[in-house]
């Protein structure tokens, strides 16, 4: 896929909940975290729906089906509907659908949610390789998973079983901090066979299309906080994105970001959805964003000026996707974010 670099991030004239028919929030780290509601989120998102925005929530965690998924979220005070929820359980039990007979057995390690998926697609979850499963799932079972489970999986890929993941996401945000994600668990698996699984969720085409599907959005905008699946699955899908920084992505991470990392928007949370985005413009040999000019030295990147911390961190965006062209920023951002108390 040929795509125009990015090198800044871009501005909107409009609020982005009027620039797009629909928002792709994913969940965690954007509207909630460890269970609650992140600050902000549940009158943004309020807000959004009231001006005619579809919301749908679309997330890479597939230990719960969608109703569930739906009933947490209205209880925090956004009404949601299970219609709306997509998840890679989703996402890959349409990918073995496409692939084994119909009324299949396919070996599940993980949770309620890829069960409640396998059946929508016709296919009879089951729970040991002794059960002639024609496919292994594997998607995120909670932090009780047992060590067992990973060896019924490994049993049958031994057999030569195909295995299947719904993402790789190697950590999940929660309300103590960073926890091992489903990619964990798939290297444990991995270790241990040498096999390589198909995988459905972020940032892989097969999510976008789930998601595509079921929306049948026109002019969908990603909102997440992970570059590596919410912002590079936006890219994979040639769609717009907004990175929120109420997730695992901090400003060092950003400023490093290689192309399929670059969002089109930044903003603090999800008030950003309800708002339009300040232009980065150039300013001799920098980039200018508010009262900030950021330009790239020989050896850190730099920031002179005053003003809302946001618009430091765009101008530096652009100062350092500039100097990166098609590869990673190298150059210290240390100071110039600390600077802004990123």
């Amino acid at each position: 896929m040929s795509q125009t670099v990015r090198t800044r991030p871009e501005g909107s004239g409009q609020a982005l909940s009027e620039a797009y028919d629909t928002a792709l929030l994913d969940l965690d780290g954007v509207v909630y975290a460890g269970g609650d509601a992140i600050a902000h989120a549940v009158d943004s998102l309020a807000t959004a729906r009231a001006g005619g925005m579809h919301l749908a929530y679309v997330t890479n965690n597939a230990l719960r089906p969608p109703d569930a998924v739906a009933g947490h979220l209205t209880e925090l005070g956004i009404p949601t509907v299970a219609s709306d929820v997509i998840t890679s359980a989703q996402a890959v039990a349409r990918l073995i659908s496409e692939q084994v007979p119909a009324g299949s057995r396919v070996l599940v390690i993980g949770g309620e949610g890829l069960r409640v998926a396998l059946r929508e697609r016709g296919l009879e979850p089951v729970d040991s390789a002794e059960d002639e499963p024609v496919a292994v799932v594997q998607g995120y079972g909670g932090p009780d998973l047992t060590w067992s489970r990973f060896a019924e999986a490994c049993y049958a890929i031994a057999r030569g079983v195909p295995w299947f993941a719904s993402n790789t996401d190697l950590t999940i945000p929660g309300a103590r901090g960073i926890a091992p994600g489903n990619g964990a668990a798939v290297e444990v698996v991995r270790i241990a066979t040498g096999a390589e699984p198909q995988v459905a969720g972020k940032p892989l085409p097969p999510m976008h299309r789930e998601t595509i599907l079921r929306t049948g959005a026109e002019r969908p905008l990603v909102v997440g906080d992970r570059l590596d699946t919410d912002i590079e699955g936006a890219f994979n899908g040639e769609v717009d994105s907004l990175l929120v920084l109420t997730g695992v992505t901090d400003g060092a991470q950003l400023l490093a970001a290689p192309p399929r990392h670059r969002p089109t928007y930044v903003d603090a949370d999800l008030r950003g959805m309800l708002t339009g985005q300040p232009e980065v413009g150039e300013a001799g040999d920098g980039f200018r964003c508010g009262g900030w000019t950021a330009t790239a030295g020989a050896d850190a990147l730099e920031l002179t000026g005053e003003g809302e911390a946001l618009d430091g961190l765009r101008a530096l965006c652009a100062a350092a996707w500039t100097a990166a062209g098609e590869g990673a920023c190298e150059l210290d951002g240390g100071k110039a974010l600390a600077r802004l108390g990123l």
